[in-house]
């Protein structure tokens, strides 16, 4: 069977290299086909002219076209289904994703180019359903679909979950199977759970995974990294997952098998500042991670109970300081423009962040999203009427009809609100002892003060201590590079290349020499 997975992001975004990856979920599926034999092809027509999409689509000729749809990209994934209609009359148009699956009814309007729509996780639903005979009398007994029967709308029984995730495909196998990717880029994020301990009022993923979460080993995320590094050359990875350390005792165990390998990586996560302690941190710099992504939002603590996080500002600020302590860099996420927040709890969260120093940071003004406790409420309650996200051609629908400052004070106080300590490499040294995540973060400070000499030190120690890890090298390419030392820069990448072949950024800067 001939099947294209398509995704195209909203127009705003469609040369941000990172806005316009392809969902983690989309690339799942397209392995799931292919490792059942079927010839798929993953797309990705972000930055692509209507007219060379038109060209691949025919081209291809597929059976079945999959799109993958999302709030931000609703309408131009709509637009990409009427395309493939207009050329494909008989093709079979199957829709899915966090948009689709909660908005099944206005994606299938009477004379809607889609014929399908698969909620909620989608590999065992998608392979099924491409085993049927394409009509709809043969997918009522498929779970996990919604579909148009006549002038009515047919919705089947939800799936069950899968139960063992380490039974999924790595998708990095059959990612080069693609066109318009970035696969170095692509391969770098990966999932290595499905579903969230936590239920905020702002997010779908309750609904959408269900309130269990399921994890994969840790022996299965390690090969998959090997091989990403192996095949692409990736040597930084981007945990995706919701919570990561929602199973602690998964956690280091999977730091201890990149210590054992000598994977030699660096990495971030998402976590939940209750998810969190010393031992945990501590290990999870030694394997690695520089950077913990925390879900703060507000530092008001009435806010946080309105937004469902089930957290307090105490608890932020130690989980923070630990984070700090340990020498991780600290990213957080913060919500504005609440219905209800007063001066004093914008306040309240500025104090928040000047005690906690992240090191950087992004605010969202907080939005209707469909599957979210808090579209439910404002739904039942008249403040927004079922069909916002088909009328609005915004990428998102805010809570605040008129957003106000606190956005704006919010960014300015993370952009300014910066520690300056050099100390507390050494403190974090003696506390550790060797940690080449240490040298990688004190040279990058270094570096960026222009303190070149320290810098150096710094990544000399990686070198000398691990001569197979390819960090301490490449950053001392790019020091001696920018420092005018080119010849010395040239012979750094040469043996990044010798330990991880494909490493593209050392091939990239080894070609400009």
């Amino acid at each position: 069977m001939k099947i294209l997975l398509a995704y195209q992001s909203g127009l705003p975004h469609r040369n941000d290299p990172y806005i316009s990856l392809v969902p983690t979920g989309l690339c799942y599926l397209h392995a799931s086909l292919r490792e059942a034999g079927h010839d798929s092809l993953l797309a990705n027509f972000s930055a692509w002219s209507t007219s060379r999409i038109k060209k691949d689509l025919l081209a291809f000729n597929p059976e079945y076209i999959g799109i993958s749809q999302w709030t931000h990209n609703r309408h131009v994934s709509m637009e990409l289904a009427r395309i493939c209609r207009t050329l494909f009359p008989d093709c079979i148009i199957v829709m899915g994703g966090g948009h689709a699956t909660f908005c099944y009814e206005d994606i299938l309007i009477e004379g809607s180019p889609v014929d399908v729509v698969v909620c909620g996780e989608g590999e065992a639903t998608l392979l099924e359903l491409i085993t049927r005979s394409p009509t709809t009398t043969e997918w009522q007994d498929i779970a996990g679909l919604a579909f148009r029967n006549g002038s009515s709308i047919v919705v089947t029984p939800p799936r069950k979950s899968l139960a063992d995730l380490c039974n999924l495909p790595i998708p990095a196998r059959y990612l080069d199977l693609s066109v318009g990717l970035d696969l170095e880029l692509q391969s770098e994020f990966i999932v290595t759970t499905r579903g969230c301990p936590s239920a905020c009022h702002f997010c779908s993923s309750p609904d959408f995974w269900g309130r269990t979460v399921r994890f994969r080993s840790p022996s299965s995320i390690i090969e998959e990294i090997l091989y990403i590094r192996q095949k692409f050359g990736v040597i930084y990875f981007s945990i995706r997952d919701d919570t990561f350390t929602a199973d602690r005792k998964r956690v280091l165990e999977f730091c201890k098998l990149l210590q054992n390998q000598e994977v030699n990586i660096l990495w971030n996560c998402q976590s939940r500042v209750t998810a969190i302690d010393e031992e945990l941190v501590i290990e999870m710099k030694r394997a690695g991670c520089e950077c913990i992504q925390l879900g703060v939002e507000s530092g008001s603590p009435h806010i946080l109970q309105q937004l469902g996080k089930r957290i307090t500002p105490v608890q932020v600020e130690d989980a923070c300081r630990l984070i700090r302590e340990t020498g991780i860099n600290l990213s957080i996420y913060l919500i504005s423009d609440v219905p209800g927040e007063t001066n004093d709890d914008i306040q309240l969260t500025i104090d928040l962040v000047r005690n906690i120093y992240p090191d950087d940071g992004y605010v969202s003004p907080l939005a209707y999203y469909p599957g979210t406790r808090l579209f439910k409420e404002a739904l039942a309650a008249g403040k927004i009427t079922a069909n916002i996200f088909a009328d609005s051609r915004h990428d998102a629908f805010y809570v605040s009809h008129s957003l106000g400052k606190s956005a704006a004070r919010l960014l300015k106080e993370l952009a300014t609100n910066t520690i300056d300590d050099p100390d507390r490499f050494k403190k974090q040294k003696m506390a550790l002892g060797y940690c080449y995540t240490t040298n990688v973060i004190a040279a990058e400070w270094y570096r960026q003060r222009g303190e070149y000499d320290k810098a150096e030190i710094e990544l000399q120690e990686i070198t000398t201590r691990q001569p197979k890890n390819p960090w301490g090298l490449f950053l001392l390419g790019d020091l001696y590079t920018e420092t005018g030392r080119r010849k010395r820069g040239s012979r750094c990448y040469a043996k990044v290349l010798n330990i991880v072949p494909r490493h593209g950024p050392s091939k990239s800067a080894l070609s400009k020499t």
